[in-house]
């Protein structure tokens, strides 16, 4: 059989990216379509196999290929946060047809794209927060992803979102301290009295419409200009992204120094320089290790491309090759 392709998969809870690339690294197709998270539907992994299998059929049959031209797949998955759900997707993958695959939250692959090493840290802080690590040695592991509550995820525009929120309710009715974003979010969400504050916010937070993006503009503007309860929140979440970061890092085999990837909209899109300079002070704080910041200007499904395409060598990709990959997925994303 001749393997001389790989497959690279994004998938994330509202899109995925499948991208088809030869052995030398050069694009040959793409497909974007919807999420095949399991977490997204009703039968799950039935339906993440159904999603996912037509997609990649569909790449390979427009190319005149099959899996028996496919050497090596990757896949960043989101949904993919414990040990019985990776099980339960790698299964999937199997099902699909790969034999040498590697499979992983999504998270992993803010590593693969954005440390020419191939190893170390991605801090994921969008709209959900995760932290996953790949030591030198190949080791991975994931710290958080399921919820603020269980794995301290207190990160990311929707927690951030409601915390402004929070601040506001409890200078209105439990003893907080007064915040200038009372004003812009009673504006914004068109609340008319304080009296009808929390049905607007449990409601918009109820039926999934509140304005993260604008209420988070408003808990960096506040902070910016000094707010105590604006800075109270953003000092939080650095401690709880650098505990998850460090964390991951002392549980896997890295050398003194370690490329920590940040990825996600609230790092990349960020309204204010506040929360990366508090992350890095408890990151510097916690750890010993001398920490290289690498902002994620590339989309992730590269790092399941650059993945897909070590596996098949059985070494990571050249320099020459990995910018060919960048330049290939960015053009298409």
């Amino acid at each position: 059989m001749n393997r001389n392709h790989i497959i690279g998969v994004d998938g994330g809870n509202s899109k995925t990216d499948y991208f088809l690339f030869d052995l030398q690294g050069n694009f040959v197709d793409h497909i974007n379509t919807g999420t095949c998270s399991h977490e997204q539907f009703s039968d799950a992994y039935a339906s993440s196999f159904r999603i996912m299998n037509e997609n990649i059929q569909h790449l390979l049959t427009r190319n005149q290929l099959t899996m028996s031209d496919i050497a090596a797949g990757a896949f960043g998955l989101a949904g993919a946060d414990i040990p019985s759900q990776k099980e339960n997707l790698c299964r999937v993958i199997e099902e699909i047809g790969f034999t040498h695959y590697a499979m992983d939250n999504d998270s992993f692959l803010g590593v693969k794209a954005g440390s020419e090493k191939g190893y170390g840290i991605c801090s994921i802080n969008g709209s959900g927060t995760s932290t996953g690590g790949i030591s030198p040695s190949g080791k991975r592991l994931q710290v958080g992803g399921v919820g603020s509550e269980l794995s301290g995820d207190e990160a990311g525009g929707f927690y951030l979102a409601r915390k402004t929120l929070r601040a506001v309710y409890d200078a209105y009715y439990r003893m907080g301290p007064t915040t200038a974003m009372t004003g812009p979010v009673m504006q914004l969400l068109q609340i008319p009295s304080q009296e009808l504050f929390i049905e607007y916010a449990l409601t918009g937070m109820l039926q999934r419409t509140l304005p993260n993006t604008e209420l988070m503009q408003i808990l960096f503007s506040c902070a910016d200009r000094g707010d105590m309860a604006a800075l109270d929140i953003i000092e939080h979440s650095a401690k709880q992204l650098a505990c998850s970061t460090v964390g991951c890092m002392h549980h896997l085999d890295f050398d003194h120094e370690v490329d920590i990837v940040l990825a996600g909209s609230v790092w990349v899109k960020a309204e204010s320089p506040l929360l990366l300079q508090k992350y890095k002070r408890y990151v510097e704080q916690l750890t010993s290790h001398h920490c290289n910041y690498i902002l994620l200007q590339v989309p992730p499904a590269t790092g399941a491309v650059l993945w897909a395409l070590e596996l098949a060598h059985g070494q990571p990709v050249d320099q020459a090759a990995r910018q060919k990959v960048i330049h290939s997925v960015e053009n298409r994303s």
